[in-house]
């Protein structure tokens, strides 16, 4: 297939191995001191070895590759291994592997100081680029979609929305992806009950809204959708 994948130019690096360790994938590994792209089908083309690239070795480029299997990526990351045959914690991100959160409250005693308010998030990752096509989680669940900026907006963010749903975020304008297609793979993948949308305002929230619309469309599911729509001032002006 045709797609966007990395690019190294090995006459411009200089071995630092920044672009290994900043590879989330583990596609990229040190070879006779020069970095190369070991497997294609581990790189998901967002380019974060771009940046801590010193040397501008890397850049994109579209051509015929493996599709990007995120599946063999995430079951290499459970096992404690890392992908592409990097030793465990080279080249992959722990912090994007995902995972659920359970949480136990417990009754507070009579007269007790309130304690701080506890986060309703129930599960790790919750950026769109970053969460599995499938994981437990998912099955079953109320699906909440929302534009980063609102948790910012609306003061009782996790009570009202975050609470008993699974979390995903982004921002159509500053994410150059489109949001549709890995949506898709996750309604298509699992029992999803219900979709809530919520985005701000503003007009290019409306990025969002419009993936999920399209991902509900692809994945030939009839689930339930709803749209809530945040004012910059944090009301809720839809619901």
């Amino acid at each position: 297939m045709i797609r966007r994948i990395i690019r190294i130019d090995e006459e411009k690096c200089n071995g630092c191995g920044a672009c290994a360790n900043a590879c989330h994938e583990g596609a990229i590994k040190m070879i006779e001191g020069k970095a190369k792209l070991t497997r294609e089908d581990y790189c998901d083309g967002l380019g974060d070895c771009l940046p801590a690239c010193p040397t501008g070795a890397i850049s994109f480029e579209e051509r015929e590759a493996p599709a990007y299997d995120e599946a063999a990526v995430l079951a290499a990351k459970a096992s404690g291994q890392a992908p592409g045959g990097l030793a465990p914690g080279a080249g992959g991100c722990p912090g994007s592997m995902a995972r659920p959160i359970r949480r136990e409250s417990a009754p507070a005693a009579l007269g007790a100081v309130s304690r701080e308010p506890e986060s309703c998030l129930s599960q790790w990752p919750v950026q769109i680029k970053l969460a599995p096509v499938k994981a437990p989680y998912f099955e079953n669940a109320r699906l909440l979609v929302a534009a980063d900026c609102t948790a910012y907006a609306y003061g009782d963010f996790h009570n009202r929305f975050i609470k008993n749903h699974i979390t995903l975020i982004g921002c159509p304008k500053l994410d150059s992806v489109d949001y549709s297609e890995k949506l898709t793979q996750i309604l298509a993948s699992n029992n999803i009950k219900s979709v809530t949308v919520v985005r701000m305002e503003v007009p290019c929230c409306g990025g969002i809204e419009n993936a999920v619309r399209e991902a509900l469309r692809a994945s030939g599911k009839m689930i339930p959708w709803q749209v809530v729509t945040i004012s910059t001032d944090g009301r809720i002006l839809e619901d």
